[in-house]
């Protein structure tokens, strides 16, 4: 399908729901901080954010939010390769591709209260970090978001935003459940609010066998947020995310491993002062991501020997963050802000019986030791013209201590012919400043001479509302150079991505009982790269009656690239997914949940096919 025809179909679709809309059709509208710092009508935002809330994160008993994630966002994929776990290293899962464009190279950035969460090392997040225990809502804006958040937001973000306390009282939640292949899951959170002090404290365990061999995987998870009301106006909090997992890598199919474990632990912190008054709101914070790894290599099942050493690394994107948003006068919004992030990383291997560092220069072309620093200040004002037309346009100055000085700007209009529908255009840049892993480590290393790299985004999107049923459609098309590539041994700024595409999204309350929602993505890839499909769709029902509460999910991807190049392989994947709950009193519920209802035969990465039909039971306790 051509450009000129996808804005043709954009146009007649405004033009015909017009005609449909009733002018007193009034709906609650969305609020999001994520494009804008500050909370903001999404209809005044030109760009395209989808937002996952609570209840939609648990209504499915999920312990990790990526599932349900991929299900509520056209044109976003998560790569897995078993019941449970993700992991990290060689023949990990947990990849997040956007559009195209791909969290694993680094070109994704997921936040925590609009905090980067990435492996200071590799550059890329770590999936089994983003448990649904802390989320209030997820909300993800597809296209660059580099002007508010810097490097690795090129492609987009996921922001997690935390849970919080807002009325006196306290509550206290129990979730327990068992399955397939000896999975138990186990989560309990308290929250906590009395006059000024909030708190909120929540902990998790999981384990599986998974349905290989030796693919077990164990997790340990909590957070704590504590809170405080200074005054009216004044608040501050603290926060903790700390997860760790223990995970065993199979190998592939035809390459079964042995000994192929890991050992890891990552960590989030922050201290937060925030203003809220009339006109002007900002905040004040501090914030640590760091990481510990250890990682067994293992061995060839057949014909293999065990390592000797062990692969360590230590990491931290630790940094402080200031931005102030005013109205200045009617209709106006101005946000400033200023970034500090320090970026640390250390790879290194030590001896398996002695724990001693032996590091070579065959493995790690130098120490592998990095301190860069990374400075920034940014603008963005939105205004009001009428009550129909808004336009916005941002400014970013980022300084990296290796790869120099980056402009960043972004512009966006939205019209609004309708109380309850908006068209919204968006011209964006976004970068990427090289890693750690790409400037020092393996034998293409380069600390010379790589730059940032640098992708383009222009997006056109029709969003409606009509009584309780809704909808949007997009078009965008994205071109980046500069991309990091190893040629010739060496890595060098030399790649390209090109990638153009729709993404159709809408739902509707039938009745009380009733409700359907649908997404659908087409995507178009000069350059293909691995878990981006051509086309991804879901259709989900849900159903409440009394105590019952039903939901049931059909998630499609096509032409889904497992590997690109000469020995191109594409899959296609049809998973139906269901789950049923039951509310035997007020405080105290039943709940089972089926996944791959179909017991479909696929694979998610390339040579380790996915389990067949699983199940999972449990309960739920309010207290």
């Amino acid at each position: 399908m051509t450009t000129k025809r996808l804005w043709t179909l954009l146009v007649i679709a405004a033009t015909a729901a017009s005609g449909w809309a009733q002018k007193d059709s009034l709906t609650l509208q969305e609020v999001v901080v994520t494009g804008t710092r500050n909370a903001v009508d999404v209809r005044h935002l030109p760009m395209t954010v989808t937002i996952i809330d609570r209840k939609t994160l648990t209504e499915q008993q999920q312990v990790n939010m990526l599932p349900t994630v991929m299900q509520q966002v056209p044109g976003l994929t998560v790569t897995s390769r078993s019941m449970m776990g993700y992991g990290v290293s060689t023949g990990a899962a947990g990849g997040i591709n956007l559009r195209g464009v791909s969290g694993g190279a680094g070109q994704l950035l997921v936040l925590i209260d609009g905090h980067p969460q990435y492996n200071g090392v590799y550059g890329h997040p770590i999936s089994d970090s983003y448990q649904t225990l802390m989320a209030e809502r997820v909300e993800v804006l597809r296209g660059p978001a580099s002007v508010l958040y810097g490097s690795n937001a090129m492609g987009g973000v996921l922001n997690i935003v935390t849970r919080s306390m807002k009325q006196d009282g306290m509550k206290t939640h129990i979730n327990l459940g068992a399955g397939s292949w000896g999975t138990v899951q186990t989560e309990a959170s308290n929250q906590l609010r009395s006059g000024r002090f909030s708190s909120t404290v929540a902990a998790q365990y999981s384990r599986t066998d998974n349905h290989r061999p030796n693919m077990g995987f164990e997790q340990y998870g909590g957070y704590v947020k504590l809170g405080y009301d200074l005054t009216d106006n004044w608040n501050a909090y603290m926060d903790v995310n700390l997860t760790h997992f223990n995970a065993s890598n199979p190998g592939t199919v035809d390459q079964p491993k042995l000994e192929n474990d890991q050992w890891i632990t990552r960590g989030a912190a922050s201290l937060v002062i925030e203003n809220h008054y009339d006109k002007t709101s900002g905040a004040l914070s501090i914030y640590d991501n760091f990481g510990r790894h250890k990682i067994n290599d293992g061995y060839n099942q057949k014909g293999g020997k065990p390592q000797t050493d062990l692969f360590r690394s230590k990491d931290a994107v630790a940094g402080i963050s200031w931005y102030q948003s005013a109205q200045l006068f009617e209709g106006n919004r101005l946000t400033v802000g200023a970034d500090y992030q320090h970026i640390y990383g250390r790879a290194y291997y030590t001896n398996r019986q002695t724990d001693e560092v032996v590091t070579t220069t065959q493995r790690l072309k130098q120490s592998a030791h990095s301190h860069e620093n990374e400075v920034a200040g940014y603008a963005d004002i939105r205004q009001d013209i009428t009550e129909w037309l808004t336009v916005d346009a941002g400014l970013r100055y980022d300084h990296h201590s290796t790869a120099g000085g980056e402009w960043v700007p972004q512009f966006g209009v939205v019209w609004r012919p309708l109380t309850t529908g908006e068209l919204k255009a968006t011209a964006s840049k976004g970068f990427r400043n090289p890693t750690t892993r790409e400037m020092y480590m393996y034998g293409t290393a380069n600390h010379d001479s790589l730059r940032a790299e640098r992708l383009w985004s222009y997006e056109l999107a029709w969003r409606h509302r009509i009584g309780d049923f809704s909808y949007g459609a997009n078009v965008f098309y994205l071109k980046g150079d500069n991309m990091i590539q190893a040629v010739q041994g060496r890595n060098i700024n030399t790649g390209v991505i090109e990638n153009s595409g729709v993404e159709l999204e809408a739902s509707y309350r039938i009745n009380q009982h009733w409700q359907l929602s649908t997404n659908h993505s087409l995507l178009h890839m000069v350059h293909p790269v691995v878990a981006a499909p051509k086309y991804k769709g879901f259709l989900g029902g849900h159903f409440n009656y009394s105590h019952w509460t039903a939901i049931v999910g059909v998630q499609y991807l096509g032409g889904l690239y497992m590997e690109v190049g000469n020995n191109e392989q594409k899959e296609n994947v049809c998973l139906v997914n269901a789950s049923v709950s039951y509310a035997v009193t007020k405080n105290f519920g039943l709940w089972v949940r089926g996944e791959n209802l179909l017991a479909q035969r696929y694979e998610l990465n390339l040579g380790y096919p996915m389990p067949r039909a699983t199940f999972m039971g449990g309960m739920n306790i309010t207290l």
